[in-house]
Order: structure tokens, then C-alpha cells, then sequence
């Protein structure tokens, strides 16, 4: 049994704004959660509160990630609260915040060593320059946090101190829950390519949990240890309507506990990130509740 240390990462800097003059409400997940009991569901030994980071719709220079330094800066201020996390033998779950808060917990990770990384999420965030025709000034890194982390695109997020290389090796890496790989116009197709291992959204529920997680075992071996990404848009939209993109079908919920419970409780489980959820779409806070109920249960073994 390992203490948890909740990490609050009220951050959305990776994400577009929907409309002039939107901010994305991501950055309130973790105090939304919060008050809907996530710190008595959970009990964890010690709570980190990080500071919002400023969001802005202006280019900066030398890179075409939108907030891009900011970003940067945020993430190397959480792989140091990871980093000294692990050091102090505790499990860092991070609430965020977008799912670019990634980035920085592997960075955190990987200075003690190599790694896998489970990432549960209904897009396969692979986006980057190889397959990325956006002529927008601006880009937003919410959809490039796996191609990012495996060494593909811009050196604010590719290359991290302490670090050799890529965050993770591509076969380090098994993606579960991506929905529309199957799509005509799906524009990550270069992710078939790689060593990562794909279990989308259809292939995850015709499998069940048991065979999700037999597809994850070579994987895991690999690292020797595991870093899980739980991006809660790999929940259906009727279950979950409160993220960034919502969509369907997703895995079931039962399904999900059963998996993420049995990465979680693993003893190479290394530590956890929850992204995405958006209090703004939320306005009664019922969604919260469900979610602190949801990681309840996946944390019931842990």
C-alpha cells in the first residue's frame, strides 16, 4: 500500500478556445473535484496545490504551440513535484488540467529510469508536424501529448532535462480507447506504423478488461514499471458529456474500473494523471461527483 500524493494541476494551456474570448475550463477540474469529495474518497498522505498558470490567445515567438514557454514551464515545475514524489516512495496522481500535464509527470518519471506508459484516452493524441496540415498560426498541444512524448514535434515538448532522447520508446507504449481510427478521415493513420500497441474503442470493448489487460502485459514488461493516462473522454459522451471532445462509443464504465483498477493496483504502477474534465459543462456538478465516485472504485485495490 502506497500513500498517494494528490498533485492539483488546475491547467488548459494545451487547449483551443471554443469562441472569442473562451477560456477552457479544464483548469478548475481539480478544485471542482475536490469539492465533490475527491480528498475523502481517496485519503491521500499529502496534497500539492500547483499554481494556475496564465492562459493567452497570443503567439509567442519561435513556436507555434499556443501558451508554448508557459506550458513548458508549468511541466517542468510538475516533473520536479513527481520526481521528489517518487523519491519519497509516495504515488503521484495528478489531477488536471489537459491532458498535456503528460508531459511533465513522464519527465518527472523518467529521471529515475525507463518506463511504459498506459494511455487510456478516446484519441490517440498523436498529432504532430508529419502529419499535421494546420495552417493556423497557432497550434494546440492537447492533441500531440503521445506523439510529443515519443519524440515527435517541437523541442518545447520533445526534449526535457535530465533526459536522454524521447520520453518513451515506442514500444513503451500501449493506447487504448481511440474511437475514430476507423473514420475515412482519421489523420493520425502514421500511428499504425509505429511499435506502439493499439487497442481502439471497438477492439477494448469486444475484448473486456481481461483481454485489455492481457494486450497491455508485453508492454508493461518492457519498462519494467508503468505511468497511466486516464484521459476521461475515453468514457462514452452520454456518460461523460463534460470534456473538451466528447464522443462515441466508449468503453464501458464498468469495463474501465476493471482496468485501470488492475494497472493501478499493480506494484509497477508508478503513478497516475486523470485529464480533460471541464467543470463549465458541468453546471450542476453532478458529472463531478460521478467522476470522485469512479476513481473510488478504481482505486479500491490500490
Amino acid at each position: 500500500m502506497r500513500d498517494i500524493c494528490l498533485i492539483r494541476a488546475p491547467f488548459n494551456l494545451g487547449l483551443r478556445p471554443l469562441r472569442p474570448g473562451h477560456e477552457p475550463g479544464t483548469w478548475r477540474a481539480p478544485q471542482a473535484l475536490t469539492e465533490a469529495g475527491l480528498v475523502e474518497a481517496l485519503t491521500p498522505a499529502q496534497v500539492v496545490d500547483m499554481e494556475r498558470p496564465a492562459y493567452s490567445i497570443e503567439p509567442q515567438p519561435d513556436t507555434k504551440l499556443r501558451n508554448g514557454p508557459a506550458m513548458r514551464s508549468f511541466n517542468l515545475q510538475l516533473a520536479d513535484i513527481v520526481a521528489d514524489t517518487i523519491r519519497r516512495g509516495a504515488f503521484p496522481l495528478v489531477v488536471g488540467g489537459d491532458c498535456t500535464i503528460l508531459l511533465g509527470a513522464l519527465a518527472g518519471m523518467r529521471r529515475s529510469g525507463p518506463l511504459s506508459l498506459v494511455h487510456v484516452d478516446g484519441h490517440s493524441d498523436f498529432r504532430h508536424p508529419g502529419n499535421d496540415d494546420d495552417k493556423l498560426p497557432l497550434s494546440s498541444a492537447a492533441g500531440m501529448d503521445l506523439a510529443a512524448a515519443t519524440g515527435r514535434g517541437e523541442a518545447l515538448l520533445t526534449e526535457w532535462p535530465g533526459v536522454e532522447g524521447p520520453l518513451l520508446r515506442d514500444d513503451h507504449v500501449i493506447q487504448i480507447g481511440e474511437r475514430e481510427n476507423r473514420e475515412a478521415d482519421y489523420a493520425w493513420r502514421d500511428i499504425k506504423a509505429t511499435d506502439i500497441t493499439l487497442v481502439d474503442v471497438f477492439a477494448a470493448r469486444e475484448l473486456g478488461a481481461a483481454g485489455v489487460i492481457a494486450k497491455a502485459e508485453p508492454v508493461l514488461a518492457r519498462g519494467g514499471r508503468h505511468w497511466l493516462h486516464f484521459d476521461v473522454d475515453a468514457l462514452d459522451q452520454t456518460v461523460m458529456p463534460a470534456v473538451d471532445s466528447p464522443g462515441s462509443p466508449g468503453i464501458d464504465p464498468d469495463e474501465l474500473v476493471a482496468i485501470l483498477g488492475d494497472l493501478v493496483a499493480r506494484p509497477g504502477c508508478v503513478g497516475m494523471n486523470v485529464t480533460i474534465f471541464d467543470p463549465d459543462l458541468d453546471p450542476t456538478g453532478e458529472l463531478a461527483v460521478w467522476l470522485v465516485n469512479f476513481l473510488r472504485r478504481v482505486f479500491a485495490a490500490h
